[in-house]
């Protein structure tokens, strides 16, 4: 891979993982590459969904998806110095979650994604396939809220703990007015029995004020990024809110 051209997305939006192919002959290597690019997410949250699109066919992998895995590795050829910088700032905790509502062509879940901030600092993210099938696109978005809002709780008495001071609520970012609707209206209830738990996890955290949500466009939802492959100007416009380059040396 040290002589192919770069990319400059992770994975094409027309690409179906799912078109029947020939088995790709060496699985092990598939494995250990997608095991690596499982380790760099640690850093790298542009590469989080796509890595875990590729991830679902360790066992099985086709040449089709040996092929996405090498895209994906073009696309860091391109970008090795990205990364995360740590800057000074106010400690409040806001969180951005989206979904995509049935976007597995195979089985028709939705992907979950967030990204939390401490300040101005992305310090945990998260890309990951629902596991139930959900009826409508505001039920989808309220898993992914439900999911989020333990998550973004979690790190709320994580900080707690180290004594860092928090001088209002985390915020979660939302794009779904339903979804916030619902977390605010209690006559939504007969409506999601079939979420019932999640729903009241996600009330009484804002019935107690320990989390507010907030209203964000879609445009501006930075984890649209952790939920589904972009066009290119989207992509590059998200990801470099995440992350930077270092800045050369005169």
């Amino acid at each position: 891979m040290t002589s192919a051209k770069s990319c400059i997305t992770p994975m094409s939006t027309s690409l179906d993982l799912y078109t029947i192919a020939p088995p790709f002959n060496d699985p092990s290597i598939y494995c250990r590459l997608v095991g690596s690019l499982q380790y760099l997410t640690f850093t790298r949250p542009d590469i989080a969904f796509f890595v875990n699109c590729v991830s679902q066919f360790i066992h099985k992998p086709t040449v089709i998806h040996f092929s996405a895995v090498k895209r994906i590795l073009r696309y860091l050829r391109g970008t090795p110095t990205l990364g995360i910088k740590f800057r000074k700032g106010s400690f409040s905790l806001q969180t951005f979650c989206d979904s995509n509502w049935a976007g597995d062509t195979y089985d028709r879940c939705s992907t979950s994604g967030f990204i939390a901030f401490l300040g101005s600092n992305p310090i945990s993210w998260s890309s990951k396939k629902q596991s139930t099938v959900s009826r409508s696109s505001t039920e989808a978005e309220y898993r992914s809220l439900a999911t989020t809002t333990v998550d973004l709780y979690w790190i709320r008495q994580l900080v707690c703990d180290l004594h860092v001071p928090l001088k209002t609520s985390p915020t979660l970012w939302y794009d779904n007015v339903s979804a916030i609707s619902l977390a605010h209206n209690p006559i939504f209830h007969a409506r999601i029995k079939h979420i019932k738990i999640d729903y009241h996890f996600v009330w009484k955290k804002v019935l107690r004020k320990d989390i507010s949500f907030r209203y964000i466009s879609s445009n501006n939802q930075l984890a649209d990024i952790l939920t589904k492959p972009l066009l290119s100007p989207t992509f590059l416009r998200l990801r470099d809110k995440l992350l930077t380059q270092p800045q050369s040396s005169v």
